[in-house]
Formats: structure tokens, sequence, C-alpha cells
């Protein structure tokens, strides 16, 4: 094979790498959404969630409490409207208010973004579902699955820590 052969295929082998880690990019910020097609049966991302904060929950050895004072989300900045709107409906749900009166406090909102490409090529991102993240001291977390299109709470995952200590 003459050198000019090697160039190409080197060449064409980093394109393709190049492509395959872009496309896992897209991926993972275009479908990361409740209504996607790689759904487990609690109605969550599998693979996309893990980039966007819809599988944390589920993600063994996650922790609410590595979240704490961040402004962003990834390479998306949440603006303070969009997270005072998520806390407000979160808050009228009565399983909500329950855990705010047990010692839950709000530590994080997280969107869920959404990406369609219509018909015609046109590109639409929204975020139009979140997830309110509550913690209870550090023995509980919460996790508040907020329909921000229909203004309802969807699903509250509650984690619980305890640690029994062996002498």
């Amino acid at each position: 094979m003459n050198i000019e052969k090697r160039k190409v295929l080197i060449l064409l082998s980093i394109v393709a790498a190049a492509a395959v880690i872009g496309g896992i990019i897209l991926n993972a910020y275009s479908v990361a959404n409740a209504n996607s097609n790689v759904n487990d049966e609690n109605g969550w991302n599998n693979f996309a969630g893990l980039f966007n904060g819809g599988m944390m929950a589920r993600v063994q050895g996650w922790s609410p409490r590595g979240m704490h004072g961040r402004g962003c989300y990834g390479f998306i900045e949440v603006s303070e409207e969009f997270k005072e709107n998520v806390i407000n409906i979160a808050k009228k749900d009565t399983d909500v208010q329950n855990l705010l009166n047990e010692g839950y406090n709000i530590t994080g909102v997280r969107p869920i973004i959404k990406t369609i490409v219509e018909g015609d090529g046109t590109v639409v991102t929204k975020a139009t579902n979140a997830i309110v993240i509550l913690e209870k001291d550090t023995t509980g977390y919460a996790i508040v699955k907020v329909d921000v299109a229909n203004a309802k709470v969807t699903e509250i995952v509650i984690l619980t820590e305890t640690v029994i200590e062996k002498p």
C-alpha cells in the first residue's frame, strides 16, 4: 500500500471518528426528553438523560450534593425566570408541599431539552419538562419531574440514604 492511500485511510478514519462522537453529543442534547422513543418503563430517557439530568436519580452513585452552586447546566444556561416558573408549578403540587413541610429544600432546577426537526428542516428547541431537586439534610433527596407545557408535576422520586457504621 502506498503512502497516499495510507494518508487517505487515516484521514477518513479521523473524519468517521469525529462524526460518531459528534453524533453522540448531538443525540445527547437533542433527544433528552420524556417523549423520546428510547424510554424506559418510567418515561425517562436512558442514554441522553445521562448527559442532561433526566436519569440522574437512576444513575448508581449519583448524589445531588455535587450540584450546588452551578449557574448553568452543561452548555445551557437556565434563566431565573424559567427556574421560578418551574418551582412555582412544583410548589402547587400537594405532594411537593408535603415534602417541603417535612424539611426538604429546593436545591436545583434542571431543564429537559426537546429538539424537533420539522418537515421543512426547521429545528425547534424547547425545554418542555424540567427536574426539580429537593434535599433534606444529607439523608433524603427527591427528584420532581415537572411538565412545563401543561404546568403540572408528573412524577416524584424520593431517595433516602441510611448509613449504618459497623465497628
